[in-house]
């Protein structure tokens, strides 16, 4: 089974990037997008999957998809919790074997204006996954925003105190694995560098491989053998993201 995330900044302008070609090049079972930036009734229809939608009540912001082969057990958006339920920002599935999240995690922003949100926010999800994880094991994926280790970037030093790589973010995504899950990028490849999931559009970042490792796929611990391959598509364009990958036993 082959699961693919990709922060598409834009779904109706990744149309026009080869969107469709890449669905029929890649063939994943499950597809989730984050930064759709659409409410459900301009999506484009995709043939072949069933296809869920969480839209921010923003227009044109956020925002994530789930497009899958097969129909999930259940479906449901958001976090169960009010003020962090309206940015479009979590789908869940369940599968008979697991369930599926994904998750569009909030920006810091300039000058961490945002953090306080941020750090709200992650212990919220952290939270939801653990319940979820009572029951059965939990797959995320997503744009979570943050290069958790300096590996995960071009140019930490330089960083440190940026969106995306502060000390408070770092932390979060810490106590997100130690409750029970697995970076299954790392967990392939744990000494790789130059990895990358985003890059600017400025100072031709993506040409120079000047990047950060912000998406994942991350699994509970006693998932983890189930993963047969965990990838970066860094060749795939369309996005400042490309598409990360991981194929699991039926």
């Amino acid at each position: 089974m082959k699961l693919i995330s990709w922060n598409v900044n834009g779904l109706r302008a990744c149309v026009g990037k080869g969107f469709f070609e890449f669905i029929e090049a890649q063939q994943p079972d499950v597809l989730c997008l984050q930064e759709t930036k659409l409410q459900p009734e301009q999506a484009p229809q995709i043939v072949g999957y069933h296809t869920y939608w969480n839209s921010a009540d923003k227009k044109g912001y956020s925002g994530v998809a789930l497009l899958s082969k097969q129909q999930p057990l259940r479906v449901s958006n958001g976090l169960g919790i009010d003020e962090h339920d309206h940015e479009g920002r979590v789908i869940t599935a369940e599968y008979p074997g697991f369930y599926l999240v994904t998750v569009y995690t909030p920006n810091s922003q300039d000058e961490l204006k945002r953090l306080d949100y941020r750090m709200q926010w992650e212990d919220a999800f952290r939270a939801y996954v653990c319940r979820l994880d009572e029951s059965k094991p939990v797959v995320i994926c997503g744009d979570m925003n943050v290069a958790h280790e300096e590996i995960d970037l071009k140019n930490p030093k330089a960083n440190r105190r940026n969106a995306g790589f502060s000390d408070d973010e770092r932390q979060k995504m810490t106590e997100l694995l130690a409750a029970g899950f697995t970076d299954t990028f790392r967990a392939f490849y744990p000494d790789l560098t130059g990895a990358y999931s985003w890059w600017s559009y400025r100072f031709k970042a993506r040409e120079k491989n000047a990047g950060w490792r912000i998406d994942y796929f991350l699994v509970s611990n006693r998932f983890a053998d189930r993963v047969r391959q965990a990838g970066i598509l860094s060749d795939v364009f369309g996005s400042d993201h490309c598409p990360v990958l991981i194929e699991i036993e039926d």
